[in-house]
């Protein structure tokens, strides 16, 4: 990890505010190209006064408005339930500072559309939380697979063998795999 660190540079891991946006993006993004994913998530924004996605507006979008933004039957019914998740109070984002990793997860992952990779990615990126290992992440198990030189990538219960010394730092070290997948073979 060391060399990984040295070439790839300091950690550029921000915390992201807006949780509601950040994971109607994430479910908005599910399957598509970056591109397709950017501009059909701009077109829903620009739905909203002010650009300001809120669980509240969401609910008081009409299907046809939201389908004319760009999103499939599925995904209207995924930012619905997100959007009443959050007014319910199944989702309660204030709350996430004192919950554990494993309460967000369980807390999310009853939303229609958003599954345990999608809580891992937010916890990393938009919580900042230290210490999230995505065990299932492709880009992850590739890039262990080839810094490490395994002959296959690892399975899980590999990666967390790995991954053991980088606690409580699993997050940062996940960053820097992600990153070292752009990194040319020395």
């Amino acid at each position: 990890m060391r060399m990984l660190m040295d070439r790839v540079g300091r950690c550029a891991l921000v915390p992201r505010r807006g949780a509601f946006a950040i994971l109607c993006d994430s479910i908005i993004s599910q399957q598509l190209s970056i591109a397709a994913a950017a501009t059909i998530f701009g077109r829903f924004v620009r739905l909203y006064p002010s650009r300001r996605l809120t669980p509240m507006a969401v609910l008081a979008s009409t299907v046809p408005s939201l389908r004319a933004a760009g999103l499939s039957e599925q995904k209207v019914r995924y930012v619905q339930d997100l959007a009443l998740a959050f007014q319910d109070g199944r989702v309660q984002p204030r709350r996430f500072s004192k919950q554990s990793n494993e309460d967000i997860i369980a807390a999310l992952t009853c939303i229609k559309g958003i599954g345990r990779w999608t809580v891992e990615m937010f916890l990393i990126f938009s919580l900042n939380r230290l210490d999230v290992l995505p065990v299932d992440d492709l880009g992850i198990r590739q890039s262990i697979q080839r810094w490490y030189r395994l002959p296959a990538p690892p399975s899980p219960a590999l990666l967390r063998n790995i991954a053991e010394p980088w606690h409580p730092y699993e997050s940062i070290a996940s960053w820097y795999l992600w990153k070292a997948r752009r990194l040319p073979e020395s």
